[in-house]
């Protein structure tokens, strides 16, 4: 691979510009995974909401659409791949905007950490399926964080060279990935509803049935995480055609997964009982094709879930990666984040450093033993902070837009009430959750039901960046802090396009 070529504070990227709504499709639906949703967060779910699972998904959804349409309505105005880095920092400051970008990173990279472990345990089950349970004396054991981990630094490898030879490959891979998993999961799903022994209850979509106030908030950050992913079609702003088609594309992938959720826990509720659902964790979609059809069809929502657990890998790292160039321009991070790939336009050593943390940190997971515990306490930890964000993008939406509420009902509703209201309802949620957990342990241990190890992961995230923001004003002087306006996209150079000899157009609407 050509040697990276180093990019001057200000020099504009050369990024490709060649993506359509259908590729912001593909990447938003990839990192939302709605695949490895399913099988790997139904239990997670029916742990705090029981038969309510479906009800929390539809609940949930309600504020992220909120989100949804103040991201599609900021990028309409300042398409930039930055997103909420770029629009908190105009609109509420540019700390706030800071810590945006920042929880994005590093909520990005736990992400990959166990996500990789995950990857790792799927291919383990195949391992299993064709009858391999040992390999030189060592258990291949599919519940292990450890050979797990493992397998999945091998997966982190491989999608990072995927990622770095462009987006426009990737996402080639990534839809064909997604039509072969969703087919999947569709006909699974599809027949579980009919054949399942579990009687359907209208009460499975009635929120109030939740257990208590504390089971509910803590599904309902769940349940946001599982959405969460949808905002990657807006990180890709200057390699996509039309502002717009980023828009479309995140919020198209958004109202799909909300269908494909709810379809997919009525289905698991209909051949599991809850007690099933929690006992198999990680593992429910394999409990569930082998409990529809035999051998070798029962392993095709195993092969499913492998598909979306190696495209939600991919399309984590490219939208991470096109955050921290849009950091790096304006100088809150390093310069090594900006270093462009010669050949192929992507930012090849920000990808590659964000492997090596996610391999790092997923190493250091190996300490949690049970990778279902690994995984609470991973999605607990981003839920809190991908709230945050999520709130602080709402409310700028709000902010920027303000001057709306003078222009008619539909207006403010749109631009000001919906924006506000999402990040309100996030914002106390999040509150709600940091309570309950300062309060519901009396000593420190590390595991996912000790709630001074659950706030201590968040807290150290943005501990971190308030250190590394603290930097980047006064040692690294950066621009943004005196202005909280982020580098314009429109000023970045990009290629020619091959048929017509022109730079892209990427317009701005107002």
């Amino acid at each position: 691979m050509p040697s990276p070529v180093p990019q001057e504070p200000g020099r504009p990227s050369r990024m490709r510009r060649s993506l359509g709504v259908k590729d912001g499709v593909a990447i938003a639906a990839s990192s939302t995974a709605a695949t490895t949703s399913l099988g790997i967060g139904m239990g997670s779910l029916a742990a705090y909401a029981g038969r309510q699972t479906p009800a929390l998904l539809l609940l949930a959804f309600l504020p992220v659409f909120g989100i949804a349409l103040s991201y599609a309505r900021l990028n309409r105005t300042e398409p930039n791949c930055g997103s909420g880095y770029t629009w908190v920092g105009r609109s509420i400051g540019p700390w706030s905007g800071f810590l945006t970008g920042w929880v994005v990173l590093i909520g990005s990279v736990i992400f990959m950490a166990y996500t990789g472990a995950v990857t790792g345990s799927v291919v383990l089950q195949f391992l299993n399926k064709l009858g391999l349970h040992s390999l030189l004396g060592l258990r291949l054991d599919p519940s292990s964080t450890g050979i797990s981990t493992a397998v999945g630094l091998v997966a982190l490898v491989l999608v990072t060279v995927t990622a770095i030879t462009g987006v426009r490959s990737a996402t080639r891979l990534q839809m064909w990935l997604l039509i072969f998993e969703y087919a999947v999961l569709v006909a699974f799903c599809g027949y579980a509803l009919y054949i399942g022994d579990q009687p359907f209850s209208l009460s499975w979509l009635n929120p109030f049935e939740i257990g208590s106030p504390q089971a509910l908030a803590q599904g309902m950050v769940i349940a946001v995480f599982i959405y969460w992913g949808w905002d990657a079609a807006f990180s890709v702003n200057e390699e996509t055609r039309n502002a717009s088609d980023a828009a479309r594309g995140g919020l198209i992938a958004l109202v799909a997964m909300l269908g494909l959720f709810l379809i997919g826990a009525v289905a698991f509720q209909r051949v599991m009982s809850t007690g099933e659902l929690i006992h198999n964790g990680p593992q429910a979609l394999t409990f569930l094709g082998s409990s529809l059809a035999p051998e070798p069809w029962a392993s095709l929502p195993l092969a499913a879930l492998m598909c979306s657990a190696f495209a939600s890998l991919q399309s984590s790292v490219i939208p991470t990666a096109r955050g921290a160039l849009a950091m790096a321009r304006d100088r809150t991070l390093g310069p090594v984040w900006q270093r462009l790939h010669p050949r192929y336009g992507s930012p090849a050593v920000g990808t590659l450093v964000i492997m090596a943390m996610a391999a790092l940190l997923a190493v250091l997971a190996v300490g949690i033993p049970k990778l279902n515990d690994m995984i609470l306490t991973a999605v607990n930890s981003i839920g809190l902070t991908v709230a945050l964000y999520y709130g602080l993008t709402a409310l700028a939406c709000a902010v920027r837009f303000r001057g709306s509420l003078r222009d008619g009902a539909v207006r403010a509703v749109r631009d000001v009430v919906v924006p506000a209201a999402s990040a309100l309802a996030l914002f106390g949620l999040g509150g709600y959750l940091v309570w309950d957990y300062a309060t519901m342990s009396d000593h420190f241990e590390a595991s996912p039901d000790n709630g001074w190890f659950m706030l201590l992961l968040p807290a150290l995230f943005l501990l971190l960046g308030l250190a590394t923001a603290a930097w980047a004003k006064w040692v690294r002087r950066s621009p943004y802090f005196r202005t909280g306006r982020g580098t314009d996209a429109d000023a970045l150079t990009l290629p020619m396009d091959g048929d017509a000899g022109e730079p892209l157009p990427h317009p701005v609407e107002s």
